[in-house]
């Protein structure tokens, strides 16, 4: 590793550790140390805040992951971790739960378990569904179109629902819809936990192959990249990691997009182990500090996202359209 490369993880490490800090003191109480320590009566606030520190953590770490394996298998700076319409698949899947459930009795924290649920088995389904039509699409650009189809029809079949919906339930749908933070327990962290570590490792079985594959297909075959299987890893990391944020966290925009752009302008894009790295430390930094911002401003982790991600998509656009 250069030094440059050390001395900017070093930065990032120091910037992530003082945004956390920042994120356990931002709220409607100040708390002491005590009370993340032991057993003050506002422990559990501060457990709230923890958790929700922990999820960010895990937020910049899957999402931008997922949108880097994107851009890089497809080579398109914008491809996010949506493009195979697993995020969308997820959407309708909870919108299914939450519009057809409300007659149905259950405790608060089942609720909160079986939406997750829902999203995750969704999102599973479109994998499989992918993986088997994959093997039909030799080109990597019919992938993308197939995804595109699933994302509007997901689209439609969510308008149609809450065209339909009464006023609670797609109350509850928009408020998941915005990404609430708060509302992850410890214990589906842990889920979230493992979910994103699966993916992580296929992730990291990703790169060596994925390195191949940007030199063009022909060297990566002779090189002896399995293509198909690089494929089907891709898939299987990207859905992993971007369902399972959705799912506990509701869809969170552009991130997938923006943070590998901003980690191949502050470092060489074709060193992909160290581009992977820089992904995951700058999207923590990055949702913490969209968490700050959410908890002072109260606006939607998802609006402030979209916010922030939509003018460097158009910046983007507008440079890509000059070269």
């Amino acid at each position: 590793m250069s030094y440059r490369f050390k001395i900017l993880c070093l930065f990032l490490l120091i910037a992530i550790l003082t945004m956390a800090i920042i994120n356990l003191n931002t709220g409607f109480l100040s708390l002491n140390i005590s009370d993340f320590l032991g057993d003050a009566s506002n422990s559990q606030i501060a457990e709230i805040r923890i958790n929700r520190v922990l999820v960010m953590l895990l937020a910049g770490i899957s999402i931008p992951t997922s949108g880097f394996l994107m851009q890089e298998y497809f080579q398109n700076p914008l491809a996010g971790p949506d493009i195979l319409g697993i995020t969308s698949v997820a959407s309708l899947s909870v919108a299914f739960y939450i519009f057809f459930s409300h007659d149905i009795l259950l405790p608060e924290f089942l609720q909160n378990s079986f939406l997750s649920l829902s999203a995750i088995a969704g999102s599973l389904f479109l994998m499989l569904v992918l993986l088997s039509i994959s093997k039909r699409f030799q080109d990597k650009s019919y992938l993308v179109i197939f995804g595109f189809l699933v994302s509007a029809f997901a689209g439609a079949i969510v308008s149609l629902l809450q065209f339909y919906a009464e006023n609670q339930s797609l109350k509850n749908y928009i408020l998941w819809s915005f990404g609430a933070n708060n509302m992850v327990s410890r214990n589906q962290i842990y889920v979230l936990s493992v979910l994103i570590a699966a993916g992580l490792w296929i992730c990291f079985n990703t790169i060596k192959p994925l390195i191949g594959n940007s030199l063009g297909t022909s060297y990566a075959q002779s090189l002896g990249v399995n293509l198909n299987r690089l494929k089907i890893s891709i898939i299987v990391a990207s859905s992993l990691l971007s369902a399972s944020m959705t799912a506990f966290l509701g869809p969170i925009l552009f991130i997938g997009i923006i943070v590998p752009h901003f980690c191949r302008l502050i470092y060489n894009p074709s060193r992909l182990w160290q581009q992977w790295i820089l992904n995951m430390f700058l999207g923590m930094l990055m949702m913490l500090l969209f968490s700050v911002i959410a908890e002072k401003t109260q606006i939607p982790l998802n609006v402030i996202s979209s916010v922030f991600g939509i003018p460097v998509i158009l910046v983007m656009l507008l440079k890509q359209n000059k070269v």
